[in-house]
């Protein structure tokens, strides 16, 4: 298995971890990727490759028919345990388990780097009905905060993320322009060892040898408890999440 498929693939056994330490998606961006549908109304809306229903919930919670796309049953399983009043299905972006033209959007939280591009692009095009919007994000530390600049370079691991910018990719002869905008977010953390174990979700550290997760735990812990931002007590870490979309246009 190469490094991409093992770090797509390395999230099933940390399921409930990631369900407990990963961050949610700001509403503002929920919405602005909906946006274009000029809409009120209740509308059918995909979260393709779920995960543990982060973005998921927060559909449901905007009042959304959502089904929710997940290839890791240990995800998918968690998913349904923590979000309730979902569809729950088994799938690949490549392969979307539901008929032609049934959904208004397909949304993707922090995974469509993981995707076939051209595949899923096809798959999205082939379930969204004229006029549907598809929407990529991803929430990322907001590197304008001093701290959290450092904090990363700290916890750089020898596996390093590899997300390209997904204007280009996200062209599709069935999709118009790509549009971007960035919203500002935070992620509540109670404890240094809170946000260590954040870290630990993310593929870079999920495929490094114990030895090399274990020195870099220890840096980053050390760090953490020498900074005033964040060695007493709850703290906010300042996130930025990325929002890009494209309507489907008419056959």
């Amino acid at each position: 298995m190469d490094l991409h498929a093992r770090r797509a693939d390395s999230f099933g056994d940390q399921a409930e971890a990631y369900a407990e330490h990963r961050p949610d998606y700001p509403v503002a961006a929920i919405r602005w990727a909906l946006e274009p549908l000029g809409t009120s109304e209740r509308l059918e809306v995909m979260d393709l490759a779920a995960g543990t229903g982060k973005l998921t919930a927060g559909l449901v919670a905007e009042g959304h028919r959502v089904t929710a796309v997940e290839p890791n049953e240990q995800m998918l399983s968690e998913l349904v345990r923590r979000v309730h009043d979902v569809r729950a299905l088994p799938g690949h972006a490549e392969h979307i388990p539901v008929p032609d033209h049934t959904m208004d959007a397909v949304l993707v939280g922090t995974a469509f780097h993981w995707f076939d591009q051209a595949k899923a692009l096809q798959e999205i095009a082939r379930v969204l009905r004229p006029g549907g919007v598809v929407a990529a994000m991803w929430n990322e530390h907001d590197l304008d905060s001093a701290w959290l600049a450092e904090f990363d370079r700290l916890s750089s691991t020898s596996v390093e993320s590899q997300r390209q910018d997904p204007t280009g990719v996200m062209t599709h002869p069935s999709f118009g322009p790509v549009e971007r905008r960035t919203f500002p977010h935070v992620h509540r953390r109670e404890s240094p060892e809170a946000l260590v174990a954040t870290v630990n979700t993310h593929s870079r550290m999920l495929v490094v040898d114990d030895e090399e997760r274990g020195a870099i735990n220890e840096k980053m812990l050390a760090f953490l408890r020498t900074r005033p931002e964040t060695s007493n007590g709850p703290f906010d870490v300042p996130l930025r999440t990325e929002v890009f979309r494209a309507v489907r246009v008419s056959e």
